[in-house]
């Protein structure tokens, strides 16, 4: 087999060769073993060279995909692109390598892309993460098999039977005086599930409290996402007061984070606090970051979401029209607990 010719170093920036090859590297492993992609079926890479991670991670596709198809988006036309969609057969592959993200028209494409039984590897808002994020970023492409299945099911198992949970850091205490939502999965296995694939990196544990106002106690947030879906990080972490699962002051908090609350409270009313997410993604610490939001969700440690919104679970007396607001918080994370059980410590998930 002959493999692609390899591009030119400066044809990738700020991004070295050697992390080329390891991107090349981590994704041999997100197609062989995330997505279960083999030569009985067709490859699509629609990509993007406005930013030196979009040709950096192209080229790791060009070096796992020699018979695959690769389409400039910015020079074929919107129709050529969905032409090409069309032609693929259920179970076929579908990359989307984006700086930003691709406008279709009313195509909404990783969904639409689903319904016509393809798998996706969805990589996004690639520019918002320059130099050395690059390389933070291809590291968080690494799949351990082993840990994201075996610790990311360890957690569903405790998540679904525990009564509660609690959240220590920076010396405050957050309860979760309540029984939890089933967990949902991101850990690149898809057995059982309806769609293959995903916007990567991947790992996380997501839940949320069955009874949203059993949610009381005080965290320290160290990152949250602004208005521009930015990773923003406050010089001292912002305390939050939450009372009946709603915040009921910030201390500490910027004219960024403030002007955050505003909004959601001129639109909501309150600010209510929603999912309880358990990052598992070690390329990722409260010190190596990334400025995508979207991105660093997947941080090794704990996030919350801010807001009434949240797709997966239903509660009553939240209107999917009134509910129009789901930002992440990142929380400074020294012991998780649930029920009685640590299950997070030293950085790290501690389960079997």
């Amino acid at each position: 087999m002959t493999l692609p010719a390899q591009a030119p170093h400066d044809h990738w920036g700020d991004i070295d060769a050697q992390a080329v090859d390891s991107a090349a590297s981590h994704l041999r492993d997100v197609l062989h073993t995330v997505v279960e992609h083999g030569p009985a079926h067709n490859a699509l890479v629609v990509y993007d060279t406005r930013s030196d991670l979009a040709r950096a991670l192209t080229e790791g596709y060009r070096r796992n995909l020699p018979h695959g198809q690769f389409i400039d988006f910015d020079t074929v036309a919107p129709t050529e692109v969905l032409a090409a969609f069309r032609r693929m057969q259920a179970h076929d592959l579908v990359v989307l390598i984006q700086s930003t993200n691709f406008r279709l028209e009313a195509f909404r494409i990783r969904v639409e892309l689903f319904k016509l039984g393809l798998k996706v590897i969805e990589h996004v808002h690639l520019s918002r993460m320059p130099g050395a994020q690059g390389a933070h970023y291809i590291e968080a492409l690494a799949y351990d098999s082993a840990y994201y299945r075996g610790v990311g099911q360890a957690l569903k198992v405790r998540i679904d039977a525990a009564a509660s949970a609690r959240v220590h850091g920076g010396g405050e205490v957050l309860v979760f005086a309540s029984a939890l939502e089933p967990a949902k999965l991101n850990i690149g296995h898809y057995s059982g599930m309806n769609n293959v694939g995903g916007q990567f990196p991947i790992g996380e544990v997501f839940t949320e409290a069955q009874d949203l106002e059993a949610v009381n106690g005080r965290v320290q947030v160290h990152v949250f996402g602004d208005t521009a879906y930015l990773v923003n990080r406050p010089d001292t972490p912002i305390t939050l007061v939450i009372e009946r699962g709603r915040v009921v002051r910030a201390i500490d908090a910027t004219p960024e984070f403030d002007k955050l609350l505003d909004i959601i409270t001129a639109d909501e009313g309150e600010v209510w606090v929603r999912e309880l997410g358990f990052g598992m993604n070690r390329a990722f610490t409260r010190e190596r970051r990334v400025n995508d939001i979207g991105t660093y969700e997947r941080m090794c440690g704990i996030h919350l979401s801010l807001g009434a919104k949240h797709g997966v679970y239903q509660k009553s007396g939240f209107k999917r029209k009134d509910a129009r607001y789901h930002v992440d918080v990142f929380a400074v994370t020294d012991a998780v607990y649930l029920d009685d059980e640590l299950v997070y410590k030293d950085g790290g998930w501690c389960v079997a």
